[in-house]
């Protein structure tokens, strides 16, 4: 059963700083003649981690694990030394064959190829030897034999808490308030593609289907519709949107509910009113950078300020003045 106290609480990368067989010792070491608790929450690490942990809780030889969330890869061999393993009904676990990084981007002569030819088969032989190990340690705890496991392992499926159960990986399924439904983040999304691990069919948190959510509240559900009489009355009011209503070709939209209806018909006259106004102001760009490329001397209407009968502005009225008492002036 989950215990409300938890000595180890081991989760995220396993060979992290919160998944460490080092502190896991440490606790072990504290806890010699008692039942050491341990949750479990993690997308699995380090399979050499893992190991080590699942010796070290094999060697204590009173250690109680219980999954929450979901678990896979390395954080399923953890614990495979423990007296007792319990699973939430709401957790998900995963068994899958090992992998190594690989990492190459290099121009390579016939002789080069040759030298990692042979390295990746020496990778394949090794990574062979410990699929077989953890399907043999897995095998153990589920009285099954290590070719069922393997295939299992090549699979590399998600599995309920009952499905884990059936299998053996577990002894028992817990329903507890204190444990939380595993919820895929976007983060958690990204480990998992990352690690290779499939992505399972389970909830999203609320926030990230709140667009999606908006969108859908715009227009009513007409499946909804047809509702019965106890029901509460429609919220009806009129929206004066002014564009709008004038490519629909009406006076106002009717909201129910604060949302609005539309139909074939009125969708297309939207689509045909915004392709006419994408049509009109690709026109006018184009005659405006026609425009640009003109000369300047090709302005048709030219203002001559020397023409006679125009207004005097204060300027010229001034310098008027002043020529005219020049004349006066000199003709003395």
């Amino acid at each position: 059963m989950p215990q409300k106290n938890y000595h180890l609480h081991l989760k995220g990368l396993v060979g992290g700083y919160d998944f460490d067989s080092s502190y896991v010792d440490f606790i072990l070491g504290k806890h010699k003649d008692e039942q050491v608790n341990v949750l479990i929450d993690s997308l699995g690490g380090s399979v050499s981690t893992a190991l080590s942990i699942a010796a070290a809780f094999s060697n204590h030889g009173n250690v109680a694990v219980h999954y929450v969330g979901m678990n896979a890869s390395a954080a399923t061999i953890a614990s495979l030394g423990a007296k007792q393993v319990t699973i939430d009904c709401n957790a998900m676990y995963l068994v899958h064959k090992c992998s190594a990084e690989f990492f190459k981007w290099d121009n390579l002569n016939a002789d080069d190829l040759d030298a990692l030819i042979a390295q990746c088969k020496q990778m394949k032989n090794d990574l062979d030897k410990l699929d077989g190990n953890i399907a043999s340690m897995y095998a153990g705890r589920c009285k099954k034999n290590s070719e069922e496991l393997l295939a299992l392992m090549k699979v590399g499926g998600w599995l309920t808490a009952q499905e884990a159960k059936e299998w053996g990986f577990v002894d028992e399924i817990t329903n507890s308030k204190e444990d939380a439904a595993p919820v895929l983040t976007d983060a958690v999304a990204s480990a998992m593609a990352d690690a290779g691990i499939p992505i399972p069919n389970i909830a999203v948190p609320d926030t990230a289907n709140s667009f999606l959510a908006f969108l859908k509240s715009l227009f009513r559900n007409n499946s909804n519709s047809n509702t019965s009489n106890n029901s509460k009355p429609d919220n009806k009011m009129k929206i004066t949107a002014t564009h709008l209503c004038d490519a629909l070709g009406i006076e106002s939209i009717e909201a129910v509910d604060n949302k609005v209806t539309l139909t074939a018909e009125q969708a297309q006259s939207i689509d045909n009113a915004l392709a006419e106004r994408e049509n009109t102001i690709t026109t006018l760009k184009a005659e405006v950078e026609t425009m640009k490329q003109k000369p300047a001397d090709s302005t048709s209407t030219i203002v001559d300020d020397k023409a006679k009968g125009g207004e005097k502005n204060e300027a010229e009225e001034f310098a008027e003045t002043v020529n005219e008492a020049i004349k006066l002036f000199n003709s003395i």
